[in-house]
């Protein structure tokens, strides 16, 4: 964790923070004003804050792409709830004395609302904006997901290698960030009960919060050059331990820069890649992926005496400009593991073993796995091999290997190549029938992205199939050990294996 995590963070809060509270006010005032509109605008903030966090950013995001601005737009839609029910509620319940006198004066409606009520009611309504901005601290955790950056990807990756120290770490950081704000905005609230909103002191936080936003700016927009070749980082230490690969290979063999953006899940990542608003050039994949996630297709629909590897490539060239380069040489297909203590219990070598025991078996696999879209999933998994367990327990992908370390249930589906099999101490069964594809590594690229690098890296496409060939499931297993288990750093771990190979020039 550096503080640059924690600083983009505490960028996308203030962003989010300080548009919510812009947008917020006018219609809380709005509501306020027109008891007609009233209605209409609480049932839309309510319907919002009803949307699953991941759920509203994956809609934004096809409308504005990935990054900082889905996330800030995200965080300020849900933010708005308690800002404009309290400023609506903060208003109505000034003294209706007040109000009457005010109205006897002469002054107009919108000056006795702006100028009278509403700094008797800023009390109520900077309740409001305090729940919002605690709320998006957490919130904003999300923002790994969709390459927002923050301390979302160190806390989920915590999580899966259950490493409790880097949990504790971002986990505390985000209290600290918390304690700090609300302490901050608490003394600001008592300063703003005790002049009932009249002191022009109050501006001075106001300014304050300003500045800090100004400063953090470097931290939130980032500019690209020419020759820059764009990546996510992914929330996978495999796709991170390939990503940084070709950083290191191509800026040491090409003119070019390469820039690993903030981390993001493979398909959000995919998602980035295609389009005419793309925002990077290539990312590590897999052929059964390419066909099954990203394409939507099955493998009934590769014809027959073609290759996934070729089909895949094929429609993903004709409908969105991309193709896979050659094979790095590990195959990351699933596999179906059990403890070993399971294995030796009912004397388990291979899936079909399980066939007469899998009834005293309680199956879990990450939520993703459960789902009918697509042929890899569990429901054509266990009627093609005849499988009828006890009971099935979905879990978060990231509680998956705790889980069946502690016994939550039996049997698993995991990725050939995870570090994190070994450690879990789980034997791998043979997929005796070969129901699984191949999920073979490739670097999916932009086609347009060699013609764009010309000048810059002539030997792009040479450059990167350096690669092919040279990475077996035993070196990925191998790699993600040594990052997710022995906290290696993934630069580390990379270029260690580029030097083993002879791949880097110095």
């Amino acid at each position: 964790m550096s503080w640059s995590l924690i600083f983009e963070h505490l960028f996308i809060v203030l962003a989010a923070s300080i548009l919510s509270v812009c947008i917020g006010l006018p219609l809380g005032i709005l509501a306020y004003v027109f008891p007609k509109a009233r209605k209409a605008i609480l049932w839309v903030v309510d319907l919002l804050q009803t949307i699953p966090a991941l759920a509203l950013l994956g809609i934004i995001m096809v409308f504005i792409g990935a990054g900082k601005p889905t996330v800030i737009a995200g965080i300020t839609l849900y933010s708005l709830l308690p800002i404009v029910r309290n400023t609506c509620l903060g208003l109505q319940e000034v003294d209706p004395g007040v109000k009457e006198a005010a109205r006897g004066m002469g002054m107009s409606k919108a000056y006795r609302v702006l100028r009278v009520e509403f700094p008797l009611a800023l009390p109520t309504v900077f309740t409001g904006i305090r729940i919002a901005v605690v709320s998006a601290i957490g919130t904003a955790v999300f923002a790994a997901f969709v390459g927002g950056g923050g301390l979302g990807g160190i806390i989920t990756r915590a999580i899966r290698i259950q490493n409790m120290g880097l949990l504790l770490a971002g986990t505390g950081a985000l209290m600290v960030i918390a304690v700090v704000l609300d302490l901050l905005m608490g003394r600001f609230e008592e300063m703003v009960r005790k002049s009932r909103g009249g002191s022009r002191k109050l501006w001075l936080p106001v300014a304050a919060v300003l500045l800090v936003f100004v400063l953090l700016l470097p931290y939130g927009m980032k500019s690209t050059g020419e020759n820059e070749l764009l990546l996510y980082d992914g929330d996978y230490s495999e796709t991170q331990i390939m990503h940084h690969m070709v950083k290191m290979l191509v800026e040491d063999r090409t003119d070019l820069t390469v820039t690993i953006q903030d981390q993001m899940s493979q398909v959000n990542n995919f998602n980035a890649l295609v389009g005419d608003n793309h925002s990077c050039d290539l990312m590590i994949s897999y052929d059964g992926t390419l066909l099954t996630t990203f394409l939507h297709l099955d493998t009934a629909d590769v014809p027959e005496g073609v290759s996934i590897y070729d089909y895949a490539n094929q429609v993903a060239g004709e409908r969105h400009g991309v193709r896979l380069l050659e094979k790095l040489g590990f195959d990351n297909t699933y596999a179906i593991a059990v403890p070993q203590s399971i294995a030796e219990e009912y004397g388990l070598e291979t899936v079909s073993d399980l066939v007469p025991v899998a009834d005293r078996l309680v199956f879990g696999a990450e939520h993703e796995f459960f789902t009918l879209e697509g042929s890899m999933k569990y429901g054509p998994f266990t009627d093609f091999y005849g499988l009828k367990f006890k009971s099935t327990a979905p879990v978060d992908v990231s509680l998956k290997y705790s889980a069946i370390q502690q016994g939550s249930f039996d049997v698993t589906e995991v990725y050939a190549t995870d570090g994190l099999n070994r450690k879990a101490d789980l034997k791998v069964l043979e997929d005796d029938r070969s129901f699984f594809p191949d999920y073979n590594g490739a670097l999916l690229v932009r086609e347009d992205t060699f013609e764009r690098f010309a000048d810059a890296a002539p030997n792009l496409e040479e450059v990167l199939n350096l690669l092919a060939g040279q990475i077996a499931n035993e070196d990925m297993v191998e790699m993600t050990y040594q990052v997710d288990v022995l906290g290696r750093t993934v630069d580390d771990v990379a270029r260690e294996f580029l030097v083993s190979r002879g791949l880097l020039t110095n």
